[in-house]
């Protein structure tokens, strides 16, 4: 009798203490790529794998492969899919859970992206660089960018950025920034002409001398009236006793033009950006051109974020070489 209790108490013991040898979720954190770990826990926060890619700055497959080589190497679903997109399955809740706490435990810092100022001439921005900007931003949300608009040579003078495009005469950049840059880089000269809405005028009435302006409305951006190059236009605003609107906002202007049978003066480049516009030649016999310059702070010409807007404003430029041309 005394061996067979002692036999059963041990069965008991060995049944209640049982060895197991499956690792904890807190093991299995703790042996991950970070790479893998940082892409999963950025998806959970966002709640959308789009969204995700955007602020990790790599795509959208690329990320799902990697989530997807993430629950190879637990053996387990992490997601549950839906058509409005997903959740986190009860082990993908409780991998979230233990990341966050090892995130707390090792007070992980959040990694400080450097701050890129951009400063633009507020046509280039608006009409050409706009579009690529956000395009950029949508690729990376994690960026840090500040981009300050220039509307005149005071403020040309007074900014202080990475990288500045502003417009100038077609021989000289200057006026330039007013701190040390690299050698300044023409981008793309620009031809003004007067612009008129498609829609308010027909091709008999259009205007095709200097007279025949009297019977419409012009407008013009307050910033033109300091620009050398524009005299010959400028010349014709200042006489007129009415019938003219001076704005302050480029981006009002354009729309008084499309939607108020205004004529404005603008660059050749703008019945390629709006089909609805278009330029009438001839009106003066003096060219009215201006140079795009671009130039780099050359304390901060060679960070890595720096050079990224330089070449994306490379491209835009080249992409678009066909509005500069004839």
């Amino acid at each position: 009798m005394p061996f067979m209790e002692t036999s059963r108490r041990q069965r008991v013991a060995e049944y209640r203490a049982p060895v197991d040898k499956t690792p904890s979720w807190r093991t299995l954190v703790a042996g991950l790529d970070p790479v893998l770990a940082q892409s999963f826990r950025v998806s959970a926060r966002c709640g959308c794998f789009m969204q995700a890619a955007r602020s990790l700055n790599i795509k959208a497959t690329l990320l799902r492969k990697q989530l997807a080589q993430l629950e190879t190497q637990l053996q387990c679903s992490l997601f549950s899919h839906s058509d409005n997109g997903f959740t986190l399955s009860r082990d993908g809740l409780q991998l979230h859970a233990q990341l966050i706490a090892l995130a707390h435990e090792r007070d992980l810092p959040v990694i400080e992206q450097p701050l890129i100022r951009l400063a633009v001439a507020e046509s280039i921005l608006h009409d050409i660089l706009g579009r690529d900007l956000v395009a950029l931003l949508r690729r990376n949300a994690s960026v840090r960018l500040d981009i300050i608009t220039l509307d005149s040579e005071l403020s040309l003078q007074a900014v202080s950025a990475d990288v500045v495009v502003w417009l100038a005469g077609t021989d000289s950049p200057l006026p330039g920034p007013s701190f040390a840059v690299s050698q300044p880089q023409r981008l793309a000269r620009l031809d003004y002409s007067p612009y008129i809405a498609k829609r308010y005028s027909r091709v008999a009435s259009r205007p095709d001398s200097l007279d025949d302006l009297a019977d419409f409305m012009l407008v013009q951006w307050q910033h033109d009236q300091q620009v050398e190059s524009f005299r010959p236009w400028n010349s014709v605003v200042d006489q007129r006793l009415a019938g003219v609107v001076q704005l302050h906002s480029y981006e009002l202007m354009l729309e008084m033009i499309r939607c108020s049978a205004c004529i404005g003066l603008l660059p050749h480049y703008m019945s390629q950006f709006d089909r609805g516009l278009i330029a009438l030649p001839g009106l003066f016999s003096q060219p009215m051109q201006r140079q795009v310059w671009m130039a780099v702070n050359a304390d901060s010409r060679d960070e890595a974020g720096v050079q990224m807007i330089v070449e994306l404003i490379h491209n835009t430029f080249n992409e678009r070489r066909e509005w500069f041309e004839g």
